[in-house]
């Protein structure tokens, strides 16, 4: 939080500058934090009243939420995205920004895993940064599955106890919806 605090003066003394020297630039420029580590998902109310944004990074939120290096080939085995660890944490997020009306985008891997998909929607994300091609597949599965079923599919999926639990139940019951799905994904 001091970090962000710190930075926020910065940019307030190099606004002053700008004025000073007669330059153009836009007088409020959007803050917005990386959910990374798992003190900033903990602390995502706090955060919520510093910020105008939050953008979660799943590739590191899932590595130092399970202490796992997803490089070192002996343990990356462990790096579970979909782990209900990390899962909840995601939640916190999406929920703090929904109670503080806190914009959540969310980005990384998962952001662009038609398996995930059904599930972050249900989290209460509904902003995901993906590369271009896997567009496609991620808005079938938007498209193939209404926003309260999501709902329901993640509070499940919360209910698991392991990332491989998790991802039969999504490709269970995302299946429901789109006939290929079960010969994709199982």
């Amino acid at each position: 939080m001091n970090e962000l605090r710190r930075i926020r003066v910065l940019l307030e003394e190099t606004k002053d500058e700008l004025r000073t020297a007669g330059h153009p630039f836009a007088e409020h420029c959007k803050l917005g934090i990386m959910v990374e580590v798992p003190s900033v998902a903990l602390m995502a109310d706090h955060f919520a009243g510093e910020v105008d944004f939050f953008s979660l990074g799943t590739n590191d939120l899932t590595q130092y939420a399970l202490a796992v290096d997803r490089g070192m080939s002996k343990v990356a085995w462990l790096y579970d995205p979909f782990h209900p660890a990390v899962l909840r944490l995601i939640k916190m997020v999406a929920d703090s920004g929904q109670r503080t009306n806190t914009p959540v985008s969310i980005c990384g891997e998962m952001a662009g895993d038609p398996l995930a998909t059904t599930l972050l929607l249900g989290l209460g994300l509904d902003c995901l940064s993906l590369s271009p091609g896997l567009i496609p597949e991620v808005k079938e599965v938007i498209r193939a599955i209404h926003a309260e079923k999501a709902r329901e599919i993640a509070d499940e999926c919360l209910t698991l106890d392991t990332g491989t639990e998790v991802r039969e139940y999504l490709g269970d019951a995302v299946g429901k919806y789109i006939p290929f799905w079960r010969q994709r994904y199982h």
